[in-house]
């Protein structure tokens, strides 16, 4: 009954060509009319997928090719979100890797890729970009059975096919030389070494959920692969959560993939991933069962998070003029949401009114939800990312991560200093033509902010990936940041005036005719501690003429940071205010005596 469905998952890391890669599939599939207009990358639906350039979520398609149905997983490329990968993995029954030509496999790669051979799955590899220039798809290739070797491949897994080809101009080809005509030599090599899913239409209906969509129309959908048996609509199934209690619910409609397409389907047959709705709650890993005494099915052990952020209501004087859902419960209802559909991401009340600590995988996972929120109409202050610290037998313990980079061969001085200083330790270093990669152990403190200092020792030609590796002993103190603060004193309009003078003083975030308010950061110091100061202070005019008349006021451009690079940047003692319009750094506390009582306090307990 399923011998003509086939479940993959394509790994990649970012950047390889993963989701032009389905672009093609698809296309070549028929997913799309001869007169279609199809954007690039279809499958990357949200705003921020296309702005980035990277996969966030993982989304399911199918493609619909001589009578077989091959459902393929879009799964992101970034570390931050491997979250999204591992719970995927119950769904297929083989993956794709795809490996760039150039850069051969990477830490994502490495990550996915074992979570995928854990689970006994076969894996078809695609090496990439061969038309690139200096592309060397054959040591690639020597690369890709190297990191089989290393992550413990079956033999069978070690004997996974290799294809070569350009995912942009849609062709694959078996072997280097052959012809380059389109992608069926790929969809032919799917069919005939990804195993048909093991699923039995004699069981009763039994169904693991993996993935959670949302429809205005009929609420949450659970998104799954069929094990055993079938569904229709309107079946009474029971709904098997995490703490074992049972819950009797009535499926309202089936939803099968086809394309870019979900259509509604009156049956959902055994092996196949389908979407079910019919439910007011439901959580990833739980189990959908035709019978009460059903038994739960396992779900994937999931890596925990390393990083810790506060969410804070918005305290500031501005709260309110930009956004619209600003108080706790509304924060609190939204992280809630995020946590069901999201499970490498972690919700927790504090011990103080109206701030929560998320718990994540990277201040970029982070981040991403933070831009979310903003874009939703959400006021919201979030802090320094800190990194989640355990005792083990009286040791304190902390998460290192194995970082690799790519770097030009004469910025290597200035990378090792900086390494260095945020306790990395190298083990192996490669030096090439034009470049340098070096593999380091590092704490995951130490890579907060890193990848902003990598850029600039490099002028933008630097490139890092990173990965969990394990939980170690402390590594002691690691400086975040060497310069203060300019902090503002005042509430009112940034002058150019005042401004002209503060630019001496230091490099400003805000230009005149800026509201700003007490306790604002309006700059940084180079020196190490915060500098006072009044952006709003206006020229005093005699009754004859102004003082420093005919002195033309000319400022510098004010830096802009970025949402990620304002939550790297900022101080223990200080939040990022994140507004649908606007992103403010700013102190804790915003009064003075405040900042003084709670230093003293912070000394007295050290």
């Amino acid at each position: 009954m399923s011998q003509h469905i086939r479940n993959l998952a394509i790994i990649a890391h970012v950047d390889h060509g993963k989701t032009t890669l389905v672009d093609q599939l698809l296309r070549q599939g028929g997913a799309f009319r001869a007169n279609q207009v199809v954007a690039e990358r279809v499958m990357d639906s949200m705003d921020l997928e296309r702005e980035k350039g990277i996969t966030i979520k993982a989304k399911n398609t199918s493609v619909h090719w001589r009578e077989n149905i091959i459902n393929i997983v879009d799964t992101p490329g970034h570390a931050d979100f491997g979250g999204e990968v591992e719970r995927v993995m119950k769904m297929v029954d083989g993956v794709m890797l795809v490996v760039d030509a150039y850069d051969g496999p990477q830490a994502q790669t490495r990550f996915v890729l074992r979570k995928a051979l854990k689970q006994g799955l076969r894996p078809i590899v695609f090496i990439n970009k061969i038309d690139r220039e200096n592309s060397n798809p054959k040591k690639v290739h020597d690369q890709v059975l190297e990191l089989f070797l290393e992550l413990h491949a079956t033999e069978e897994q070690f004997n996974a096919p290799f294809l070569y080809g350009s995912a942009r101009d849609g062709y694959a080809v078996r072997e280097l030389g052959d012809k380059p005509t389109d992608m069926i030599p790929l969809l032919e090599t799917i069919l005939s070494y990804i195993p048909p899913p093991v699923a039995d239409p004699a069981a009763p209906f039994t169904m693991l959920v993996s993935n959670i969509a949302w429809d205005d129309y009929v609420g949450r959908i659970a998104i799954g692969k069929i094990i055993g048996g079938q569904v229709t609509t309107g079946d009474m199934i029971y709904r098997v959560q995490k703490n074992g209690a049972r819950e009797r619910c009535k499926i309202t409609k089936v939803f099968e993939y086809s394309g870019t397409q979900t259509n509604d389907s009156t049956l959902g047959i055994s092996g196949n991933i389908v979407g079910l709705a019919g439910f007011t709650d439901l959580d990833i890993g739980e189990t959908l069962c035709a019978q009460e005494e059903q038994q739960a099915l396992p779900f994937i052990d999931i890596d925990p998070p390393t990083i810790r952020m506060e969410f804070a209501v918005n305290d500031g004087p501005f709260v309110g003029r930009e956004g619209k859902l600003v108080t706790s419960r509304q924060i609190r209802e939204r992280l809630d949401r995020e946590q069901k559909g999201n499970i490498s991401i972690h919700v927790e009340e504090s011990e103080r009114a109206g701030v929560f600590y998320v718990s994540a995988r990277g201040a970029m996972q982070i981040a991403v939800l933070v831009e979310q929120m903003r874009r939703e109409g959400y006021e919201v202050l979030v802090s320094r990312p800190v990194v989640i610290t355990h005792h083990d037998n009286g040791k304190l313990m902390e998460p290192f991560e194995s970082l690799w980079l790519e770097l030009p061969e004469e910025t290597i001085g200035s990378v090792m200093k900086v390494l260095s200083s945020r306790k990395g330790a190298i083990s192996q270093m490669e030096t090439h033509p034009h470049s340098v990669t070096i593999e380091a152990t590092i704490p995951t403190r130490g890579l907060i902010g890193f990848e902003f200092d990598l850029m600039n020792l490099t002028n933008g030609r630097g490139v890092m990936s990173h990965l969990f590796l394990e939980y170690r002993a402390h590594a002691g103190e690691i400086s975040s940041r060497l310069t203060g603060t300019l902090v503002s004193t005042d509430t009112g309009v940034a002058t150019s005036y005042a401004l002209d003078q503060l630019q001496e003083r230091g490099k400003l975030f805000i230009t005149a005719g800026e509201e700003v308010y007490k306790g604002m950061i309006v700059g940084e110091n180079p020196r190490a501690d915060d500098l006072p100061i009044n952006p709003t202070r206006e020229k005093q005019l005699s009754n004859v003429r102004s003082k420093g008349e005919g002195k033309g006021i000319q400022l510098t451009p004010p830096i802009r940071l970025t949402l990620e690079r304002s939550i790297e940047y900022i101080a223990p003692d200080e939040y990022v205010e994140a507004t649908p319009k606007s992103l403010r750094l700013r102190k804790k506390f915003l009064n003075p005596e405040d900042r003084k009582r709670q230093s003293r306090q912070m000394a007295d307990l050290a």
